[in-house]
């Protein structure tokens, strides 16, 4: 849980404050100097900032949060600030869900003790965070969430069948050819004219290589 111990001196001036940041631009950041063009230009306002932060509107570094622009909205304007309040003083709600002007004695003894603050300091958490309230709407609920693209579930893919392998049936299958002997035989002729020396080398080949 929460509890922003932040506060501002001036928060009868918080209505009109927040009034501004929805009429204007969001700046590049947040500064002292963007609080003396709204009009906020007492030192007291400086603790504006501060509060800005623990609401979630700005940044560590005073650049405004998707919240800030969202805030800007009239229409969201209500549900925004109940967010950021359950957020940052989620402490409080713990012990009253809808807080009222009657538990304002109760809340400034949360902050007392939560804090080990002084009552003077307690008195000024507890105003603004009562001042905070009167802007929010704590029972409106953000827009239902959608699925993304990327989100979205995706079917389940179904496992391809495996192709059949195919059936041989007896006499059909060609089995490897085995090995085979090839023979290189070289003759070597006389150097004669005598044609029969060559018939009979010829038909000695005949009988015994050709025809077996």
């Amino acid at each position: 849980m929460e509890l922003a111990a932040v506060y501002v001196q001036v928060y009868g001036q918080l209505g009109d404050f927040f009034a501004k940041i929805q009429q204007g631009q969001a700046p590049d950041q947040f500064t002292r100097q963007h609080l003396v063009d709204l009009g906020f230009a007492s030192s007291n306002h400086r603790a504006l900032i501060p509060l800005m932060k623990a609401l979630g509107f700005l940044t560590p570094d005073g650049v405004p949060t998707p919240r800030y622009h969202e805030y800007r909205s009239k229409p969201q304007a209500r549900r925004v600030m109940g967010e950021a309040l359950r957020e940052a003083y989620g402490d409080l709600f713990v012990i009253k869900e809808h807080p009222t002007d009657a538990d304002k004695t109760l809340i400034e003894g949360k902050f007392k003790s939560a804090r080990n603050v002084s009552d003077r300091l307690a008195q000024l958490m507890a105003s603004t965070f009562y001042s905070l309230l009167a802007l929010a709407d704590l029972a409106a609920k953000g827009p239902s969430p959608k699925h993304t693209e990327a989100e979205r579930p995706k079917p389940e893919k179904k496992p391809e069948k495996e192709s059949a392998s195919p059936v041989t049936t007896p006499g059909t299958a060609q089995p490897p050819p085995g090995p085979t002997l090839h023979y290189n035989i070289q003759i070597h002729l006389p150097a004669t004219k005598d044609i029969e020396v060559f018939n009979a080398i010829f038909k000695s080949l005949k009988e015994h290589l050709l025809e077996r």
